[in-house]
Formats: C-alpha cells, structure tokens, sequence
C-alpha cells in the first residue's frame, strides 16, 4: 500500500511512498535494538556532540525544512522556520542538560551507599502527528536518545516526506545508522510494533481515541506510554484586561500554526464589561489576517492539512450556528482549489455547541461571554480536555492565583499565548493525556528509575 505526500494548497499529489513490510519493520525494530546496546554506553559527552551537530544540520537547512512543510502540510514558511529554529534550540537544551539531569542522586539510608540511577529503557516507539511535523518529533527524540535510548517513529501518514527527513538529520549528524529509524507503515499497523518485545515503551501526541487506542494496546502489553492528546484551550478575558492586549495575544494565540494546535487558544471566556471592545477589535485583526499561498513570506494563515479536516471543522461551525450561537466573521468555505479556510468568529457561545464542547482544529475562534471572575472560572474547566490556558488580566497576582490554582490545565500562561518551552515540563490532565515531555520532567519519563542500596558484609555488620 502506498502513503501519498499532497500539498492541501493545491491538491497536487507530491510523491508515493511504499509502506514497509512487516519483515522490514521487524528488521528495524531488531536493528534499533542492537544498536541501542552500544548507545547506552556512550557516555554524555559524546552524546551531545552529536546532538549539537544535528542542531547544526537543522540550522544550516531550515529553508528546505521549511519549504519541505510548507508543500506537505500547508505551512506557512515563516512559521516552518520557527520550528526548525526551535527543534535546534531543544537539541541544545538537552545536549548541554542531560547529563545533569539524569546524575546519580544520593539518598541517605542505613546503607554503606544508597542513590537513584537513570538507566535508558530500550527501543521507544513514538506515534507523532502532522501539524509540527519536525517540533514534535525532536521534542521526544532529543531527550529520548540523550537518556541512552533508541527510537523508532511512526510519523502521520500524510507527512512522510517529513519523516524521513528527520531520519536523515540524524544520520548527517553522526548519529549511529539505525539509532533512529523511520516506520513507514499505516495506524492500523501500530499494534504490532507496540506488541513487539524489543519496543519498551510508547509515546502519542494525537487525538482522543487515538490516545485510548495506543493506552490500552500499551497497558495490555505492561509497556510505559505517555499521550498528549487535544485541546480545547481557554482564555479568560476578564473585566481589567488591557484589550488590545487580550486581542493580540488571542489573534496569535488561535491562529498559531493556522490554529491547529493542541494548544491554541480556542475558547475565548469573556467578561460582559468588555465583551463589546473585545469583539469589535478582535474582528478587525481577525480579518486582516493574510491567508494565502504558504511559500509566500508575507502569508499568515495557510491551508488546512487536508480536506477532510476542513469538513469536519466546517462542520463544527454549522452545527454550533445551528445551536444558537452568532457568525461575526468567517465561517464559508472559499471557493477555488485547496484545504482553506477563513479566520472565523463566533459568539454566544454555550456548552453542548461543537465549538464549547470539542477541539476545533482550525482557525475559529468561539466567544463564551461571562459576568464575572467566578463564572469565567466555571467556564475554563467545564471541559474534559485540559492542555493548556490563559489569563489576561491587569492585575498580575490575580492572574498568577487563577493560573495556579483555579485552572484545570497541565500549563496556564498570563497575559502571553501558551506555547511549548524545552526549559518548561508540558503536557496535560483530564482527556488530555498524562505524562510530561520537555525539561528534566521530560528526559525522565522514558528511562528505569533505579534504586541502589550498598551494605557492607557481615564482619562490617558486626563492627
């Protein structure tokens, strides 16, 4: 079976690739494996030469890569330089931090000796999804292959241009030859490769039931998993807001990466007092948002990755429409070629509406009006996802209690859009997912936490 490469700006199909036999896969994972027993003694040193050469790789490249994620998933190259600048900066992080972040930690015991080691696991398969094709595959692998461990990748089936990119910057830095291995196999071909003994653990960033899917296949193997799954982020605008403010963080917080994100903003809760101020001026920067062409420099909001997700988010909108809430800009698919779709608003926006009640994976925005602080609270969590969040507020301790105390999210920002920080653990709660990927919290999902406890023998016992 073939997997296509198609830009969503034309509709014009790039390159066919073959799927991978499963002999072929098995021959990868057991190549992984092997190469792993070697990597494991690397020690850290070594490691982060080659980390820092692939960020190297990525830096000299990044118009290609660029240009690479523009033509395969829609975008816009301004934004695809972005990421390659920041999946450089992560192997940096983790070349220069790793080895700190997995010392030996002493612990006092009536031992001789007693400490906490960080062994690598093995071979971990990560699940990685198209909207930050190359961000949210070095997220994982950085760390990953610092710790010691080897990885194989399961990339969406849409970007495999992508994938075997990545592979191919491991491989111009130094990297050993099947360190890190690209599977070009299907979502229904998954459960195999979780089944196989040499995989010891998972990773998905992905939908909900993509999420169930890989958790229960991982848990009825006893195999370590760690999902970020959606989003449906809110922001609190509440009644002190600088508005101008609120509306720049809210224009680039729903429209990063064209608005599909797990964490852009979708749900704006906004105080009655200044709701009025906020719509006007949130439409008029809305509006002016250039959608285009995504090699164009000057193009702000691209295509949607494919078709069928403009559908389903179209159809999002009509339902919510036809549930009551009010169409201030937006909300019609464009005519001519490609997966388009207009910078939309809505408002009056309530629970059991797609747009409150789902992840709107695209460039609409729904306004969610409220009276007061208690309200706008009781709005953000009555959600079953919980990724992120934000606070817009003048008041900077108020912000700081809501964010750290009120808010069901695995990360709430103040008065700034929500965005991933290697320095910063990130993940969710609820139906967003568990685990942590990023920061020292990240390294250390995917390796054994030993104990080691020494005592001396029994003539020392006697003394």
């Amino acid at each position: 079976m073939a997997m296509q490469s198609v830009n969503p700006a034309t509709g014009e199909e790039l390159q066919s690739y073959e799927e991978m036999t499963p002999a072929a896969v098995e021959d990868a994972i057991t190549k992984a494996h092997e190469t792993f027993l070697d990597w494991r003694r690397i020690p850290f040193p070594e490691r982060a030469t080659l980390m820092r050469r692939a960020a190297d790789v990525l830096r000299v490249g990044v118009r290609d890569y660029a240009r690479l994620m523009a033509k395969e998933m829609g975008k816009p190259i301004k934004d695809g330089v972005s990421e390659i600048q920041k999946c450089a900066l992560n192997c940096d992080f983790y070349a220069k931090n790793a080895e700190n972040f997995l010392a030996q930690e002493q612990m006092v015991t009536d031992g001789v000796k007693s400490f906490v080691t960080f062994n690598p696991l093995g071979v971990v398969l990560a699940i990685m999804p198209w909207n930050f094709p190359f961000w949210q595959v070095f997220r994982f692998a950085a760390p990953c292959l610092m710790a010691g461990n080897a990885t194989v990748l399961k990339h969406a089936s849409n970007v495999p241009a992508c994938a075997l990119a990545i592979e191919d910057v491991f491989r111009r830095a130094g990297f050993p030859e099947h360190l890190f291995r690209t599977l070009m196999i299907g979502s229904v071909r998954v459960d195999a490769v979780i089944e196989n003994p040499l995989v010891r653990a998972v990773t998905l960033t992905g939908s909900g039931p993509a999420g169930r899917a890989v958790a229960s296949k991982a848990g009825a193997m006893l195999k370590k998993s760690v999902l970020e799954l959606g989003g449906s982020d809110p922001y609190l605008v509440l009644e002190d807001a600088d508005i101008e403010l609120a509306v720049d963080v809210s224009v680039r917080g729903r429209l990063t990466n064209s608005g599909q994100s797990c964490v852009a903003a979708k749900r704006f809760i906004v105080a009655d007092k200044v709701r009025d101020e906020f719509e006007r001026l949130f439409m008029q920067r809305m509006k002016a948002v250039k959608m285009g062409d995504p090699l164009s420099e000057d193009t702000e909001l691209g295509p949607l990755a494919r078709h069928d997700l403009r559908d389903i988010l179209h159809r999002q909108v009509e339902t919510s429409l036809a549930r009551g809430a009010r169409r201030l800009l937006g909300g019609s698919i464009p005519d001519g070629p490609g997966a388009y779709y207009p910078p939309t608003i809505l408002t009056d926006v309530r629970k059991g509406m797609p747009a409150f009640d789902e992840e709107t994976f695209g460039p609409v925005a729904a306004i969610i009006p409220v009276k007061n602080e208690a309200e706008a609270i009781l709005a953000a969590n009555d959600s079953e996802l919980g990724l992120g969040g934000c606070v817009i507020t003048r008041d900077l301790a108020r912000g700081e209690r809501i964010a750290a105390e009120m808010i069901d999210s695995g990360c709430v920002f103040v008065n700034e859009p929500v965005r991933s920080n290697p320095r910063l653990p990130f993940g969710g709660v609820k139906q967003s997912g568990f685990g942590r990927e990023l920061s020292a919290y990240g390294i250390k999902e995917f390796v054994n936490i030993k104990t080691v406890c020494v005592y001396g023998g029994a003539a020392e016992r006697e003394r």
